[in-house]
């Protein structure tokens, strides 16, 4: 059967629509007596396909053995580069049938236990029930013909109930610290402020691209890149390459750094905590076209690491009283799956001996002995193993180094000559991947790559990078969700207090009691160091501290 739930703005379920052989019934919910009913139905052995079952899991009491289907990830495994997976787009691309968006039938009324008397209101229930049934086994079996049913079935759907009790539990976040840290952000922005205007010998508005592009290249007569039809470019690339010239330039970078992390993370955090002091994001499996995880309302992926300044923000997330962060961040994982599903004998070795990869790369790559290398020449290598992984250009990689794009060019030919294999796994990709027009992870994650038959140049070399990358990176999340699942049960089984409160691309956060640390430690590395079985060994770099910014 098809299901949709009738909810009000305040997640109160008021009634339900079932489609069963194309007929929908729409019964209302009063109060506990009809819920209790409800979820004594969907418990008698009935198959239900949600569009998506994550948000009513408490609700309804659902757990991992129930026979449920969740539409939107079984679409998005058949086709993960649609990027939209509403009923509207699903019944028009599997049942060839348009439906009345909910904007059209309800619009911005909101929805009380009144709703359901709304005609408009009960149609578009009864529509979305409707294509939740109908859509099931097409979906169905378009996974299974595919081969990524197993994928649903032991890593998709298990997930699901990580990440909601990941939401649920969410991260604490110290108010007053960042209100502190949003005054200090102010107080420096008046100061930078004060700098510029000196430094151009007028006021202007700082971050207007055309007023800043006049005083900098016309007034002051610094090196401009190409002037277009709106003005000077003032990226951040363009002001980094003339930052030495004046002093201006450095105090405008560190000024609109600062205006970001005051207007996307501080006031945008700030009115994300909620009544229990803890920030409850969203963590989406539907949204990365390469398999990973993103974050959303807010955003707590892109808490800011590169930079002093924004690492600080970091001090404002702290565990509960008396608890502890434990931190665990996979070691070069991207680099390892390369060495694994290509087969090269060397990067194997290499990691299998547990040394230094980037070092033995340097040595390897420049020429050099591996006592010589200095930890400037790791730096490019370490440039040279991540790029490669990202199809990188000589283009790319030149910039990157600042060096000419023939000494990249030659980086990456001796990267090849070291690591051969690594390059036959990359062309037969690019390859395979023009003839069927995707790319799978090693769980047979499908990527649909269409930029591989754009008739524009630099679409199909953005598709030649994503068809070399697309399994690396989508393996490498593969491994992260399994380790998620593996890990969240061996907490729940050994009756841990501790709970996973983050997942960042390679890493976990876990908030746990100080008496739970060491157990917590020990989880980490076996379920997420033997998460799965590759050609050279996984590691994790563990971490504890009273904040997210003392665990890294």
């Amino acid at each position: 059967i098809g299901m949709e739930l009738a909810q009000t703005t305040d997640s109160q379920i008021i009634g339900v629509a079932v489609c069963s052989e194309g007929v929908t019934y729409i019964k209302s919910i009063y109060g506990d007596s009809d819920l209790d009913e409800l979820i004594a139905y969907l418990h008698s052995g009935v198959h239900v396909s949600f569009l998506t079952f994550k948000p009513y899991i408490d609700q309804l009491k659902i757990t991992l053995d129930d026979p449920f289907l969740d539409l939107q990830i079984l679409a998005y495994l058949a086709n993960a580069s649609s990027g939209k997976y509403d009923f509207e787009t699903l019944s028009i691309f599997y049942l060839q049938r348009e439906m009345k968006s909910e904007k059209e039938l309800v619009g911005k009324k909101e929805i009380t236990p009144f709703s359901l008397q709304d005609e408009d209101y009960r149609l578009l229930l009864a529509e979305k029930a409707y294509v939740a049934e109908k859509c099931s086994s097409i979906l169905v079996n378009k996974c299974k013909d595919l081969g990524e049913w197993d994928l649903y079935e032991n890593i998709e759907k298990p997930l699901e109930f990580v990440l909601y009790e990941l939401q649920k539990t969410g991260i604490c976040c110290d108010k007053f610290m960042l209100e502190e840290y949003g005054k200090n952000c102010r107080n420096r922005l008046d100061e930078l402020e004060n700098i510029i205007y000196q430094a151009a010998g007028e006021e202007f508005n700082i971050l207007s691209t055309k007023q800043l592009g006049v005083i900098l290249f016309e007034k002051l007569g610094l090196t401009s890149g190409k002037k277009t039809k709106t003005g000077y470019s003032t990226s951040v690339e363009v002001l980094e390459k003339i930052k030495d010239e004046h002093p201006i330039v450095e105090a405008i970078l560190e000024y609109r750094q600062l205006q970001k992390l005051l207007s996307t993370y501080v006031e945008g955090l700030l009115s994300s905590i909620k009544p229990d002091g803890r920030i409850h994001s969203t963590f989406n499996q539907t949204v990365a076209s390469t398999g990973r995880l993103s974050s959303a309302d807010p955003n707590l992926q892109n808490i800011p690491t590169r930079t002093k300044l924004g690492r600080e923000l970091r001090k404002a997330f702290v565990p509960r009283e008396g608890w502890t962060f434990v931190d665990a961040d996979y070691s070069q994982i991207e680099l390892r799956v390369m060495a694994s599903i290509s087969g090269d004998e060397n990067l194997i070795s290499a990691f299998s001996e547990g040394k230094d990869i980037h070092a033995i790369t340097a040595s390897k790559v420049f020429n050099i002995p591996l006592e010589e290398v200095t930890s400037d020449i790791r730096r490019k290598a370490k440039a040279v193993n991540f790029g490669i992984i990202y199809g990188i250009s000589s283009f790319g990689l030149g910039q990157d180094l600042d060096i000419t794009r023939e000494e990249a060019k030659e980086y990456i030919e001796k990267y090849f000559a070291t690591y051969p294999k690594i390059k036959e796994y990359m062309d037969q990709q690019v390859e395979e991947a023009k003839k069927t027009g995707v790319t799978k992870t090693i769980y047979n994650r499908i990527r649909p790559i269409p930029e591989l038959q754009s008739k524009n140049f630099m679409q199909r070399q953005f598709g030649e990078r994503a068809a070399m990358n697309a399994p690396i990176q989508g393996t490498a999340a593969d491994i992260m969700k399994i380790a998620m699942i593996k890990v969240a049960k061996a907490l729940k089984e050994q009756g841990l207090k501790a709970k996973l409160v983050l997942q960042i691309h390679d890493e976990l956060l876990i908030e746990a009691p100080s008496e739970e640390v060491e157990a917590v430690k020990l989880i980490l590395m076996d379920y997420m160091q033997n998460a799965v079985s590759l050609a050279v060994p996984m590691y994790i770099d563990i971490h504890t501290g009273k904040d997210m910014y003392a665990v890294k």
